[in-house]
């Protein structure tokens, strides 16, 4: 066994020519392996081969449609045909839903793609004998491939384009053109500064008024100033995750978590993550724990002595402080007085579309890409991300930047979102095959300092928040934290996506969310269940977090001194590394 094991970690460290091909192989694939594609595609070929009665079924499906789409197409100026009597969008599917599309032949044109996308869907899904992984990795590169030739995405096929043509004289092309060379210059010239002024760290967002109170090679801790004359005596720690900048957390002044809090009566800490560089290749996972939420926590309870913590981590953030809660609760180190976890996960067995990326092929892509540069880029992740919704991310932006000639209107979230930062070699590839491929947190071998951690250790109140469209953490994987620890769990799932349904102000319309306790002792429900019976309610999870958080703290005092003795020195919020 132990042979075995240094075989895997030779294969792993070594062959640096093998690494150097992969990291140029890398570049012209967008980091997706070629091995893992293919495998994926002659699993589902060959079983397909084999099955000549779903072979059958696929070809009567085709045929069906084009003849279904033969005869549309002879009736198209037919008025008692209405729109989309062959095929409907999916309701997530914005493409189409414009009124002009409605109208003939554009109508007509989003109807046969749909239909051919929809063949394409039902020939690589349902083949008997097909791996799960390899038939979604089918599907999905297949669908990331047709929706190029969507007729949204060209000039004259699409109806809001070819209108806003002829009203504007063809001027939407000329802007368009220009926004095309734009985007083009950012691309060529990665550190070329946005022209953008509007959205400053420190001058319009991050101003949340606070001090550095620590500073080491990994993160810079922030105490924000208090707004109120008395607060709770439980402070509150965030983690925000690494692969953010936390400003998320404190955009605008109508936008800010920190602010709210503060403004309710909290003392609130937040950690700022260094952005890593090639030299810190090295970095582990578990420095994150021992450099970020233990080092934070020291430097807490120097501020507030003798009083426990309210502990809260946004997405792999969220992650880290469960590991953590789990180790501290194996030690018996009671620090934590709760647990807020936003939209993380604790069980990746469920982790929505983004495993498709996660296996031994792509993550050794991966690990031979970074290898090369020590870590990986901001744009591999975002590009990732961007995939994982490219109607609304890729393709829609396409429409109406290139051929519409429009530019959104700029957003403090669309400003932080740009704002990408970089994953050290060794965290990143640990955190994919511990967390990801081998699921170790999950099933109880996932080690701190040698020894493994349970979360079923953690018996401190929690509070959970899973978002209704999540494509990061999708709310069903993080719901599974209700039959892994032994605690009281109040689930939230809020409307939105993995940051929109967070960065939710009361003031803002058109939230909502549902909420439910479930005891230690109490059964467990399945979230099905659990979505049929949860009252819902119209606004914000804050103010609902805000009552749980009064209810878990002690009576209102004075509140605590701003940094250290030894803090004097740090410099005041935002700090210096959320720049880097």
């Amino acid at each position: 066994m132990g042979a075995e094991a240094n075989s895997k970690e030779f294969r792993r460290e070594d062959h640096e020519l093998d690494k150097a091909f992969s990291a140029v192989l890398a570049r012209l694939t967008g980091g997706i392996s070629p091995a893992a594609l293919s495998m994926a595609y002659l699993d589902w070929a060959c079983h397909l081969a084999a099955a000549p009665q779903r072979q059958i079924e696929i070809a009567h499906g085709a045929w069906h449609a084009a003849r279904r789409l033969a005869e549309r197409s002879l009736h198209f100026a037919d008025p008692n045909r209405g729109p989309w009597d062959l095929i409907k969008p999916q309701a997530n599917d914005h493409r189409f839903s414009k009124p002009q599309w409605t109208t003939q032949p554009f109508n007509l044109f989003a109807q046969a793609f749909l239909l051919g996308e929809d063949w394409w869907h039902k020939a690589t899904t349902g083949v008997r004998g097909v791996d799960p992984a390899n038939e979604a990795i089918v599907d999905f590169s297949l669908r990331q491939l047709l929706d190029v030739f969507a007729p949204s995405n060209f000039a004259a096929t699409n109806p809001e384009v070819v209108e806003k043509t002829f009203q504007s004289g063809g001027e939407n092309l000329v802007f368009g053109w220009q926004n095309w060379l734009a985007d083009l210059m950012q691309v060529l010239q990665p550190g070329r500064a946005s022209d953008s002024t509007e959205f400053v760290v420190g001058k319009s967002v991050a101003t949340a008024p606070g001090k550095i109170v620590l500073r080491n090679r990994l993160m810079e801790l922030i105490q924000y100033a208090p707004t109120t004359d008395k607060v709770r005596p439980e402070p509150i720690l965030v983690v925000p995750a690494w692969i953010m900048k936390y400003y998320i957390l404190d955009l605008s002044q109508h936008n800010s978590l920190v602010r709210y809090l503060t403004d309710h009566g909290f003392t609130v800490f937040m950690i700022s993550w260094r952005n890593p560089g090639a030299e810190d290749r090295d970095i582990a996972f578990d420095d994150y724990r021992s450099l970020g939420v233990m080092a934070a926590l020291d430097t807490i309870g120097q501020i507030v002595p003798n009083t426990r913590v309210h502990a809260a981590g946004y997405c792999l953030g969220g992650t880290l402080l469960s590991i953590t809660a789990a180790a501290m609760a194996r030690d018996g180190d009671d620090r934590l007085r709760t647990v807020t976890l936003f939209a993380a996960q604790t069980d990746f067995t469920e982790a929505g579309e983004l495993t498709l990326f996660i296996n031994e092929s792509q993550i050794a892509f991966l690990e031979d890409m970074m290898w090369e540069r020590g870590y990986l880029d901001t744009t591999q992740m975002a590009g990732a991300f961007q995939l994982l919704r490219s109607n609304d991310l890729i393709w829609s932006r396409v429409s109406r930047d290139y051929l519409l000639g429009e530019r959104a209107h700029p957003s403090d979230l669309m400003a932080w979102n740009a704002d990408a930062t970089r994953l050290p070699y060794r965290m990143h590839s640990e955190y994919l095959r511990k967390l990801f491929l081998n699921n170790d947190l999950a099933e109880g071998r996932y080690e701190v300092e040698g020894r493994p951690v349970s979360l079923s250790d953690i018996h401190t109140p929690m509070f959970v928040v899973g978002t209704m469209r999540d494509h990061v953490a999708p709310w069903k994987s993080t719901y599974k934290v209700h039959y892994e620890v032994d605690a009281d769990v109040t689930f939230v799932l809020a409307s939105g996506g993995h940051n929109a349904g967070i960065v939710a102000p009361p003031d803002e319309p058109g939230h909502s969310h549902q909420v439910r306790t479930k005891a230690a002792d109490a059964p467990y429900l399945g979230p099905d269940e659990w979505q049929g019976s949860s009252p819902r309610i119209e606004g914000s999870w804050w103010p609902t977090w805000i009552t749980w958080l009064e209810q878990q703290s002690g009576t209102l005092g004075p509140p605590p001194r701003l940094g250290t003795d030894h803090s004097a020195d740090l410099g005041i919020a935002p700090g210096g590394y959320v720049h880097t």
